[in-house]
């Protein structure tokens, strides 16, 4: 039987677009310069980058200079969580995230605890969403820094960004999103809501895996301390030589998001409720989390009684996730759904399933006949 593929949350495959534009960088005939160069390889290569970095900035409503390249979202989390608190532990030494964030936001705060800073972890309700008002009293005189992720990579929860991004500019708290699932899924305009530092990565949205970027406000300009140190690329904040193919590919794959955002998310919504309506049908089978409030590409499913390593065993064609991909052991239930309220058996019954640009119906009739057959 073909393999279906329903992880996009983990990971998409990338455009053939993009791979088209990164391929012109590779080779002796193309754009294969060091961008740091002076020569005319060199400059080529540069033009191609700052290319890229408009279009990226241009997705979220940025400035060109306030994109700065790494190596992914995890990387991105790490040096504006790190970087902001280091640089501006003189002002306090508290930080703001919750227990549903991403591992590379929680196990970043756990290392800012150990050198001292005080992390409060906000809880969910059982849709997935913080309660502001909880979120407001958790706010200290010491506080300097919020992360808090706008789309949830297990439940597809979109948080109030715009909300929380009132209450921290009010305070002159730092605010930290993590949109890594969000990038390409809803709008972003960072001009309209004063978020201070945010992180992208490519390969969520159709774009080669290994490249990322950090927004880093400008007006009123906000710093991070660097976390890796060499030639100073990137305004000093992320040292490396570019990697002019895969920026070039994040910039193409942000630039087709941009244009297809909508049409993408209204067939993806179309599969989506296709595959609910024939999923559901049964008791057995309950959403975990309210879909007002989630994006159409993810939805986390509980199958009762039924464990989803085994259940996902006798799918075995089928790709989809029991917990984020970057969790770790298979066997642990999902941290994210234990803090909506979920038993840890409940968690353990539930499956991930995400949805993307190549999704066909074929693909969803086929998967929801074959999970239907089971109960």
């Amino acid at each position: 039987m073909k393999p279906i593929y329903l992880d996009y949350a983990a990971t998409t495959p990338v455009d053939a677009r993009v791979a088209e534009k990164m391929q012109q960088c590779l080779t002796s005939t193309g754009t294969f310069g060091n961008p740091a160069s002076g020569h005319c390889f060199g400059l080529s290569a540069k033009t191609a980058v700052e290319n890229a970095r408009a279009q990226v900035a241009e997705l979220i409503s940025a400035a060109h200079d306030e994109i700065i390249f790494t190596s992914g979202a995890t990387e991105s989390n790490n040096l504006a969580l790190k970087g902001a608190a280091q640089l501006y532990q003189r002002k306090g030494k508290h930080i703001i995230t919750t227990k549903t964030e991403h591992k590379s936001v929680l196990d970043c705060c756990a290392e800012l605890e150990k050198a001292g800073f005080q992390v409060t972890y906000l809880a969910t309700a059982n849709n997935g969403l913080i309660d502001m008002e909880q979120f407001k009293n958790a706010l200290r005189p010491d506080t300097i820094l919020v992360s808090v992720m706008q789309v949830n990579n297990e439940t597809g929860v979109i948080q109030d960004i715009a909300a929380i991004a009132l209450v921290t500019a009010a305070r002159d708290i730092l605010l930290h999103v993590d949109a890594a699932q969000s990038a390409g899924k809803i709008p972003i305009d960072v001009k309209k809501h004063p978020i201070d530092l945010l992180s992208l990565c490519a390969h969520k949205v159709y774009g080669p895996k290994g490249i990322g970027a950090l927004y880093v406000r400008k007006k009123p300009r906000v710093k991070v301390a660097a976390q890796i140190h060499g030639g100073g690329q990137e305004q000093g904040m992320r040292s490396g030589t570019l990697a002019t193919h895969q920026i070039v590919g994040m910039g193409e794959a942000f630039y087709l998001a941009k244009q297809q955002m909508e049409h993408d998310s209204e067939s993806i919504r179309r599969l989506r409720d296709q595959f609910l309506e024939k999923i559901t049908r049964t008791k057995k089978v309950l959403v975990n989390g309210d879909l007002q409030y989630t994006v159409p590409h993810i939805v986390n499913l509980q199958f009762e009684n039924h464990l989803a390593d085994q259940l996902l065993k006798k799918l075995s064609f089928i790709a989809a996730s029991t917990a984020s991909a970057c969790q770790g052991k298979g066997v642990e239930p999902s941290y994210v759904l234990r803090a909506m309220g979920l038993s840890e058996f409940a968690a353990k019954c539930s499956v991930r399933f995400s949805f993307g640009r190549f999704t066909t119906e074929e693909d969803i009739e086929q998967a929801a006949k074959e999970i239907s057959s089971i109960f």
